[in-house]
């Protein structure tokens, strides 16, 4: 039965992705699949063999012992350039092409792979901490039996679809009850095939030793999930799924691996530099006319200006991003972001589109109910008092009722007259405090322990429990008002009247809420009367067709929504005993069935769903989060073009979009009508197109007949407009606008969400940022970044996003002119001595100028900044300038390849000139005037010091320093002390280094950039 079932945890799902359901391949047996089959599993006949299962052992690790270390290598040399560093580093092997000695190309190629190792290992070990830390459900199960009293059990599926709220779970009721042990029953269960639906199930439990046998339906209730979390007590359960049959792993699948247009442009640069490489060696064969064994020649050559190509590029590149993350996560004015990607830190500082749900992300999802609608009268949160006063009412002349007609329901339907205020008022109170899925629960406070708690209803021990805040805030109303929800079981729930009388309701059946139905619903019997009721309530779009004809629904579910405030419609529905019975019936037999049952059972329901008594309508307000508006505008003054996608209906969103100034109050609104045809679609696009300046509004289903025939047209008018809002959006849709808006633009997206109807978003934009909200963690696990709150956006944005794509732009231009530099200056030293394949620089000299020597100093640039935080918060209008990727373009590519042309022939050429006599001088002469040029064209770029650059700048020079006592095979050290020395180098220096100072001071002199003027 299946304590005992080892289990590692799985990670969290990233998206559903349709190879897990038929496998990776045709050949789905080697992914250790197979073919996925309906099973019966069966309890108390040891006799029946069934077929064999897969392991229930899930390993979250990339690699194992064996296979890690040749992983990561292939990993890293099946890209081109780190596939290029290797062969050089193995060509020194063969001797016609050595040109020093082995350690000045493979030390540097082992650092990288140290590097790599390292951060691979490293995750390696948490995630295999992180298995063994697992507390969860073990396997797929059916649930049998719990300890708990009320007969059910709360669990928690946070690491399964990332919602943290509690969901009821109910045993097999024939199992529940019986009192011995479960293997000494004769049963069995039938399971439908494994899926990736984690929200929908189909089986059968039957008990074949019952006089007479029992068959019940198994559904999505009575099933516990792997790597889920039971809330209390134990829980038995018969495995029906194991290993990589399991719903969590079959819903596991690797995201779109995100690699940044920051990453993609310094490959672009690269292969440029390459290809110069290339160039270069050929002209220098070229001008040897090709004597000899010329080929032999253009591979010495090759591998002679290799630093054309910096291989430290990559390395210092993703340290970089590891320093950017960690100044993310170490903000304290924004504390609890999270990055989960620390590849793309640089992709937030040149954002285009940023595209945001509404609740839960705008808005704190936190529900306070504001209205209560009868038709003719409505009661806001001013006139709640008089709600309490007719609800006290009611029961106090119930109470005064005489007992016969209480109990004789004839006597008081012939003594009905017209329903008073009271009256109504009550029946919508009572029937918003029963139709949910909320559950009291009573805790321990100190002075009372639980079960006192429990049996007295204490109201300061009771705590609710539920899958949804909406329906919390509706129970914790009807609690203010005077009718509370003080006890729930799997059968039965009790309600507390003013007068301190309990009411007992027995629940005949239960209608659990769906995206696709829009409703829940909920049958009960009156336990003082034996009425049966069928309540029910759900969004407005559903229940118009269900309700009995009225002319006011539709008129004040848009004023309402235009408030802001969402709305529910509740109705009910008196039945018979019989009516009931047919009805029982009918659904038992609907839900045992295999094939077809969704349909099957949804037929029978909607068979009750007919001109149902409309009582009312609910507003509950989702108040906006804090700071939303001030954030808003600083994207949209930044040139951040928001996009609003909820599945809220029209006028919500419209209102929602209002209040957080996304839509200005000066700005024209375009709804766009709702359209079913091509010829529709093809008219309202021309009366949109008329629209100048306009923000557009527009539902999923005009959105989809609109992509579906003008995709092209649709898009070119809404990228013009200032502000979109796409209601009534699905997650498929969420995601297809994201992707359009890559395709068609170019331009970089960002998409904010809370939950899990989010992840296909988030994961398809070029950077997802995940809300930690009140729906779960799913959004925030899937994100590449995650945040605490909406406002936070800003600051990530303006300051951390447009440091890091600066800071890497530097850093990349440093690295690549400092390769330049060394390469120009061996090209030189080659052709002024006659071509020669001989290298200018030699062992140590070689590891030490791209390591010790400067390393430091170029690094720190990670730590520059031009601007300080507020600025850069004050004036978001700075951060347009990056959106055209100025940092880092071809024109800056340029500058710096004929800097370091520059730099490189004068500092060669000056060491040429100024040598007398030993070739040992040349080498002294260089090498010192090029570490010097590259540590003080550092100091010329840093624009805002931080103490660590002085350090790094010190540290550099001090190693060069003292390590020139040890460099005598290289330098001579006595030379290096004289007066000759220095000045030839302090002369080579400044004219490598003074002109350029005075371009760049004539420059921020005459044409300052933007910023200059916020820091002067």
């Amino acid at each position: 039965m299946t304590d005992h079932i080892p289990l590692q945890p799985v990670r969290r799902p990233h998206r559903h992705d349709s190879k897990h359901r038929h496998g990776c391949c045709p050949w789905s047996a080697c992914c250790g699949i197979g073919d996925l089959r309906p099973r019966t599993v069966w309890l108390g006949h040891p006799e029946k063999k069934e077929q064999r299962y897969p392991r229930n052992v899930i390993n979250n690790q990339k690699y194992n012992f064996f296979t890690f270390l040749p992983g990561v290598l292939f990993n890293q040399f099946k890209y081109f350039f780190n596939f290029y560093f290797l062969l050089l580093a193995c060509s020194q092997f063969v001797e016609e092409l050595r040109l020093g000695a082995l350690y000045t190309y493979w030390v540097p190629l082992g650092f990288v792979l140290i590097i790599t190792i390292t951060r691979e290992s490293t995750e390696e070990i948490r995630c295999y901490l992180r298995d063994k830390e697992n507390q969860r459900v073990p396997a797929d199960m059916i649930f049998l039996r719990t300890s708990e009293r009320n007969g059910s059990c709360f669990l928690r599926t946070d690491q399964l679809d990332g919602e943290t709220a509690w969901k009821l779970r109910l045993p097999v009721a024939c199992t529940q009850r019986l009192p011995t042990d479960l293997l000494q029953i004769r049963s069995y269960v039938y399971a439908e095939e494994p899926n990736i639906d984690i929200h929908n199930f189909i089986g059968t439990f039957t008990r074949e030793d019952g006089d007479p046998p029992v068959n019940e339906s198994l559904g999505i209730e009575n099933t516990l999930w792997a790597s889920t979390v039971v809330a209390s007590g134990t829980v038995v359960g018969v495995v029906i799924y194991t290993g990589k049959e399991l719903r969590s792993v079959m819903n596991t699948s690797n995201p779109r691996h995100k690699v940044g247009l920051f990453d993609l442009e310094v490959n672009c640069l690269t292969k440029i530099l390459f290809g110069a490489l290339v160039v270069v060696s050929l002209v220098m064969v070229a001008l040897q006319h090709f004597a000899g064994r010329w080929y032999l020649q253009i591979f010495r050559f090759v591998l002679l200006f290799s630093h054309i190509v910096p291989i430290s590029l990559r390395v210092n590149l993703d340290m970089g991003k590891m320093v950017f993350s960690w100044m993310i996560k170490k903000d304290p004015k924004i504390p609890g972001t999270v990055v989960r990607t620390s590849t793309i830190p640089e992709q937030l500082g040149r954002i285009s589109y940023l595209l945001t749900d509404k609740t839960g992300t705008l808005t704190q999802n936190e529900m306070v109910f504001r209205r209560l609608h009868l038709g003719t009268v409505a009661y806001g949160m001013d006139s709640m008092d008089e709600v309490q006063s007719h609800v006290f009412s009611a029961y106090t002349q119930k109470k005064s009722c005489p007992k016969n007609m209480k109990k004789n329901p004839k006597i008081m339907s012939a003594t009905k007259v017209r329903k008073t205020i009271s009256s109504r008022v009550h029946e919508a109170v009572k029937a918003i405090a029963l139709v949910h899925n909320v559950t009291p629960v009573y805790e321990a406070n100190g002075v009372t322990d639980q079960a006192e708690a429990e049996q007295h209803y204490e109201d300061t021990c009771r705590v609710y429990q539920a899958a949804s805040p909406d329906e919390v805030s509706l129970v914790q109303w009807t609690e203010s008002v005077g009718l509370t929800l003080v006890g729930r079981d799997q059968s039965s729930m009790q309600l507390r009247t003013p007068t301190g009388q309990i009411l007992n309701f027995t629940i005949l059946q239960i209608f659990h809420f769906t995206y696709e139905s829009k409703r829940m619903g909920i049958i009960v019997r009156d336990e003082s009367t034996g009425e049966i009721t069928f309540y029910m309530k759900g969004a407005d779009v559903v229940m118009a067709g269900i309700v009995q004809y009225n002319d006011w629904l539709e008129e004040e579910c848009g004023n309402m929504a235009r408030e802001g405030l969402r709305v529910l419609v509740v109705a009910k529905k008196s039945l018979t005993e019989e009516q009931y019975q047919d009805f029982e019936t009918r659904y038992l037999q609907a839900k045992i069935s295999v094939h077809d049952r969704s349909l099957k059972v949804a037929t029978v329901i909607e068979s009750l769903e007919m001109e149902m008594e409309l009582l009312c309508l609910t507003g509950v307000e989702d108040q906006l989060q804090t700071d939303v508006r001030p954030t808003l505008e600083i994207l949209r003054n930044a040139g951040i073009k928001v996009w609003m996608l909820t599945g809220d209906n029209l006028e919500t969103a419209t209102c929602t979009a209002k209040n957080a100034h996304l839509i200005t109050r000066n700005q024209d609104i375009h709804t766009f009508r709702s359209v079913t045809t091509r010829g529709e679609a093809h008219l309202e696009l021309n009366a949109f197109r008329r629209k100048h300046d306009c923000a557009l509004v527009i539902s999923g289903d005009s959105l989809e007949v609109c992509l579906k025939y003008y995709e092209y047209e649709f898009m070119e008018l809404a990228c013009q407009c200032p502000a979109v809002v796409c209601c009534r959006c699905t997650p498929t849709q969420k995601a297809q606008i994201v992707r359009l808006l890559q395709e068609r633009t170019g331009k970089l997206t960002c998409a904010v969400g809370d939950g899990g109807n989010d992840v296909s978003m988030i994961q398809e934009a070029d950077c997802g940022v995940g809300v930690e909200g009140k729906e779960g963690k799913q959004a925030s696990l899937a994100a590449d970044f995650s945040v605490t709150q909406f406002k936070h956006l800003g600051r990530l944005l303006m300051v951390h996003g447009r440091n890091s794509y600066k800071r890497s732009a530097a850093l990349s231009q440093f690295v690549i002119h400092r390769s330049l530099c060394i390469a120009t200056m061996q090209t030189v030293f080659s052709t002024v001595f006659y071509f020669a394949s001989v290298p200018l620089y030699q062992g140590f000299l070689v590891i030490g100028y791209s390591t010790i020597y400067t390393m430091f100093p170029v690094f720190s640039l990670v730590l520059d900044k031009d601007v300080k935080s507020e600025v850069a918060m004050l004036y978001p209008e700075l951060y347009k300038d990056l959106q055209k990727g100025r940092p880092l373009s071809f024109k800056t590519f340029l500058i710096w390849v004929l800097i370091s042309i520059y730099q490189g022939s004068i500092i060669m050429y000056g060491a040429l000139l100024l040598f007398e006599s030993e070739f040992v001088h040349i080498v002294a002469i260089s090498f010192t005037s090029l570490i010097l040029t590259e540590l003080l064209m550092v100091a010329l770029t840093i624009q805002t010091w931080h103490w660590l650059m002085i350090v790094g700048e010190l540290l550099s020079l001090a190693c060069y320093v003292a390590s020139l006592v040890f460099l005598h095979e290289f330098i001579d050290v006595y030379f290096i002390i004289t007066l000759s020395f220095l000045w030839k180098v302090t002369v080579i220096t400044l004219v490598s280094c003074l002109p350029l100072y005075i371009l760049k001071y004539l420059r921020r002199r005459f044409s300052p950039p933007n910023y200059s003027k916020l820091t002067s």
